[in-house]
């Protein structure tokens, strides 16, 4: 008998004669996660298992984060033959617990002596009888379900904790996030993340403008964002020439557009050396002047080889809020240091922009320069 984490996938299922690709990506993902715990991680029968943790609980919620995980039980695994040890577990398993409950026996090996309404009956009679009278079975609407999984061993659980599902990460490509230290962005690239996609995030650091507490304050949320993803490439990108220049020589008005352009065209060439395959932002649409559809037509001209996925376009705020208390970055992004986007923000900014106004701004600043600094400066941060 041990003790150890059964791991169960979701949606790979539905892949076809692709499915050993993206099980071995997913054994990959499980075993970075539960590295700092020990132990062995090994795939068999259509489960992934962990034992020998260090601190199981801890190795639980961590592997929890994992893209591609369905859900996680705490197990014990017994010599299946010995069903007298299987009922005993059993009700050790149980003891404690009250109200209702039933036994739900599934056999993966079809040659095993009892069927699976004979387990779920014998092993729903011992724990009745030797329990301390506080459960009571209930088939329909048990409070509680002791499961048993017949394989090569039989394995009991009465606890599975949810995940949070998806695909393993790297199986979906790999992409550059826009990182800002606001509400929207982490959970933008979440979303992506979510589908199998390697982030590369990229920030922009205005200092003197914006302190190191805001830019602690980015590379913690990508912290937070390296669990769900197994680890990520931060660039923290020197915007201070950039954002000085746009606010010297360029109409007031689109001062917010044309920076954005640059963020754009900046993350597009650091996408382009990491080989992503896309770009990523948090905008959603009338959020602020730089997310109406015409100011976000402006923005997309600027990028020239890859697509832009907005996965919040259609978001309202107030969602996008609960979905950041979910994954657990709301209140990171909440603390007080401000972004480079607040930076020198004009007071009328244009929502509907004309091009030739855009332009004019542009063709006052010396681009390639400015976007080649820019690029050769960005400090890199892997977490």
């Amino acid at each position: 008998m041990r003790k150890l984490l059964m791991v169960r996938y979701g949606e790979i299922y539905l892949k076809g004669l692709n499915r050993p690709y993206f099980l071995r990506a997913l054994v990959s993902r499980v075993k970075e996660a539960a590295r700092p715990f020990g132990g062995q991680v090994w795939l068999h029968d259509a489960r992934v298992f962990i034992s020998g943790a260090s601190d199981i609980d801890a190795c639980r919620e961590r592997v929890c984060k994992v893209f591609g995980v369905h859900s996680v039980a705490p197990a014990i695994e017994i010599e299946k033959d010995d069903f007298e040890a299987v009922c005993q577990q059993a009700s050790e398993l149980m003891q404690g617990l009250t109200g209702t409950f039933k036994v739900d026996a599934r056999r993966s090996d079809k040659h095993y002596f009892l069927e699976s309404p004979q387990i779920n009956a014998k092993i729903g009679e011992y724990v009745l009888e030797h329990g301390d009278g506080q459960l009571k079975v209930d088939v329909k609407h048990p409070e509680h379900i002791l499961s048993v999984e017949i394989r090569d061993q039989a394995y009991l659980y009465c606890r599975v904790y949810p995940a949070v599902g998806g695909m393993p990460v790297g199986t979906g490509g790999k992409a550059a996030l826009l990182l800002s230290g606001g509400i929207d962005s982490p959970v933008a690239g979440y979303m992506i993340a979510k589908r199998g996609v390697q982030l590369v995030a990229v920030h922009y650091h205005s200092f003197p403008y914006t302190s190191e507490f805001a830019k602690q304050k980015v590379l913690d949320l990508a912290k937070i964002l390296s669990e769900y993803c197994c680890g990520i490439k931060v660039y923290v990108v020197p915007f201070t020439d950039i954002q000085m220049q746009i606010h010297e020589k360029c109409p007031e008005d689109y001062t917010t557009l044309i920076m954005r352009r640059y963020m754009m065209r900046i993350a597009e060439r650091i996408a382009l050396k990491e080989e992503c395959m896309a770009l990523i932002t948090g905008e959603s649409v009338g959020q602020v002047a730089s997310q109406t559809i015409e100011a976000l037509v402006t923005t997309n001209q600027v990028v020239e080889e890859l697509p832009v996925f907005r996965p919040l376009i259609g978001f309202d705020k107030i969602d996008i809020i609960d979905y950041a208390k979910r994954i657990g970055t709301y209140d990171t992004s909440s603390l007080p240091y401000e972004d480079c986007c607040t930076v020198f923000t004009p007071r009328h900014p244009a929502t509907k922009p004309k091009m030739a106004l855009i332009e004019k701004g542009e063709n006052a600043l010396d681009q390639e320069a400015l976007i080649s600094a820019a690029v050769e400066n960005a400090e890199i941060v892997e977490l």
